[in-house]
């Protein structure tokens, strides 16, 4: 008898298909909103299936200043966009979820907070300035030229050499850049395919650009591949690689240097990116890597305490306790 080394896709498969039982055991429990009761003993709620999660947002602050924040809001209550939202939609076709933070046509840098507590949309600080990007010397739009987001549900280890070129991981969720006609809205949960990928090292560290379309854009079943792009969508990667080169130079700061002499990856690449980072996210979600201080709090995808499993009602509470310290304006989108 052969026996065969698994392939690191069907490594990819079976986790999926593990914490998808997983899921499905404890939504067993959820059908009902009386089946939502705290466990006495362990003090927690039995989580949904993440898969059937109905995400709404609710929106504090005023815009632009540091105290705004976006919470994410299901059915059942507040969830951690990073680490409750699964990445995968259909993993078969390879449809992921994406959660927009910027969106196209604006020029306010917004964030998942990976070190807060459920980690809610909020504004990029950079050296106690709120960040914005200011491109209009170098491409003929205003702002971000796509909607710009990440992947639920995914890492990069910043204590890790990635595999195809040797540099350390960002520590952040992977980055996503979604070319479709519609402008998003922040805190937009979309489903998307990757097309290809664009590879960035910043400060040292490797940072992925994975180039995707919404799987409802009108142009998302002519294409397939990164050289579609340029079919559908004129310009556009070039632009692209302007952009991601030159958006810290209004900083003061030299061009960013590409990977790969700035080729663009195939969306095979793509998606072997997206799915390393998903395991990458496991690992830290079960503590078998060390975390620089991304918050794992959650309150559908850990399994015990130890995975920063919380109940609705904590949830609940943390949310309770930033609006307090922040009552100017507050509304759920």
């Amino acid at each position: 008898m052969v026996v065969r080394p698994i392939s690191t896709a069907s490594i990819y498969q079976i986790l999926f298909i593990a914490s998808s039982l997983i899921y499905t055991l404890k939504a067993q429990y959820s059908d009902s909103d009386e089946s939502m009761q705290t466990n006495e003993e362990q003090e927690f709620e039995v989580g949904p299936d993440p898969d059937k999660l109905k995400i709404k947002v609710v929106e504090n602050g005023i815009p632009e200043t540091d105290d705004y924040r976006l919470y994410f809001k299901s059915q059942h209550g507040f969830v951690s966009p990073l680490n409750d939202i699964p990445l995968f939609v259909n993993l078969k076709e390879r449809i992921y979820n994406m959660v927009v933070e910027i969106p196209k046509g604006t020029n306010v840098k917004l964030a998942m907070s990976l070190g807060e507590k459920l980690n809610p949309i909020k504004h990029e600080v950079q050296n106690g300035k709120l960040g914005y990007v200011h491109l209009a010397h170098v491409v003929p739009h205003h702002g971000y030229i796509w909607n710009y987001g990440a992947f639920p549900s995914t890492w990069e280890n910043p204590n890790e050499n990635e595999a195809h070129t040797g540099y350390k991981g960002d520590g952040g969720p992977v980055d996503v850049v979604e070319i479709g006609d519609r402008v998003a809205k922040s805190g937009d949960v979309i489903h998307v395919k990757a097309l290809g990928a664009l590879g960035l090292i910043v400060d040292g560290k490797m940072d992925y650009k994975i180039i995707a379309i919404d799987v409802n854009d009108p142009k998302a079943a002519k294409m397939n591949e990164i050289h579609d792009v340029e079919t559908y969508c004129p310009g556009l990667m070039k632009d692209t690689v302007k952009w991601f080169e030159h958006y810290n130079v209004p900083k003061g700061k030299s061009k960013n240097t590409l990977a790969f002499n700035g080729e663009f990856k195939d969306r095979e690449f793509a998606n072997n990116v997206t799915e390393k980072s998903f395991y990458k996210w496991l690992l830290l979600s079960i503590d078998k890597v060390k975390n620089p201080g991304v918050s794992l709090t959650n309150t559908v995808s850990g399994d015990d305490r130890y995975q920063g499993k919380i109940s609705f009602k904590d949830a609940a509470e943390i949310v309770k306790k930033q609006l307090a310290g922040n009552k100017l304006f507050t509304k759920v989108k």
